[in-house]
């Protein structure tokens, strides 16, 4: 019967012909999930004969990946900000990139007196549970479009105990946002222009919701919206935070008025793209 250093050399070759960029990373993953054992069990123990049950369910697993199925669908989670969140078709996987956002709304209301903000798009629930795990006086109304998509913010949020602070509405944007104040509003929406969806990875392209990824425009539009709109209900002084795509900052730059606005930043990421727009609204704005 195979081992695990058979099912990690074999599994590593299957995913390398579909392929797969980091093979031997995901078949090593695959095989962690099929015997419920860390990476260290696979060092320690690579004689280890997978029973019956196991072998299969690597065998599916790795069917499943070949096919360009994302790790975090097979798994049915992803790591973000510290934390564990379920995933899956119905939602963004949650990026690293999105974690600059999370970071600097965390410290914007630990340095202001702020108690609730505003989250449009909510997906998997990232970024508010996020922040309001972090920040234990605040609280948050956060929508979303797509019924399945609240269905699984409202999991992560009773998985990591915020349901008490965090109100989740359907809303098409600010549609469904009753009339309120908040110190802050973030999102992270659909960015990405209509004609680029088929150039993105099969994994994304394939198995991410489209409407999280594209306005089915410009990839502009909902920014616009989000600009234009948010100081209705925004505090003077608050502020407006939204991930943008790699090459939008000198656009989205445009729609800053500044009579409302005040100077915008551009948070970098990890590559030093401009990826998180920052602005606060004038204190004589409203």
């Amino acid at each position: 019967m195979p081992s695990i250093k058979d099912h990690l050399r074999f599994g590593a070759e299957k995913l390398r012909l579909a392929g797969i960029a980091d093979a031997d990373r995901d078949a090593s993953l695959l095989v962690q999930l099929a015997i419920a054992k860390d990476r260290t069990f696979l060092i320690a123990h690579p004689e280890y004969v997978l029973t019956g049950s196991e072998d299969r369910s690597l065998e599916a697993m790795l069917e499943r990946r070949s096919a360009r199925v994302p790790i975090q669908h097979i798994r049915g989670s992803q790591e973000f900000y510290g934390r564990d969140f379920i995933v899956s078709s119905d939602v963004l996987i949650p990026r690293p990139e999105t974690e600059i956002l999370v970071e600097d709304a965390i410290a914007f209301l630990k340095n202001t007196n702020g108690k609730r903000f505003c989250e449009i798009g909510v997906g998997s629930g990232c970024i508010a549970i996020s922040i309001l795990s972090e920040v234990k006086l605040v609280s948050a109304i956060a929508g979303d479009i797509s019924h399945a998509a609240l269905a699984i913010a409202h999991e992560n949020a009773e998985r990591h105990g915020v349901t008490d602070r965090l109100e989740l509405i359907r809303s098409d944007v600010f549609g469904s946002v009753k009339a309120a104040i908040f110190d802050l509003v973030v999102s992270n929406p659909p960015y990405i222009p209509a004609g680029e969806v088929d150039h993105l990875q099969l994994e994304v392209r394939d198995h991410d919701p489209r409407m999280a990824l594209t306005d089915e425009a410009d990839g502009l539009s909902i920014i616009r919206n989000l600009i234009s709109n948010a100081p209705t209900y925004l505090r003077p002084g608050g502020r407006l935070m939204v991930e943008i795509g790699w090459d939008q900052s000198a656009s989205v730059e445009q729609f800053i008025d500044r009579r409302i606005w005040q100077e915008p930043v551009f948070l970098p990421d990890l590559q030093g793209i401009p990826r998180i727009l920052s602005v606060e609204l004038h204190f004589m704005a409203q």
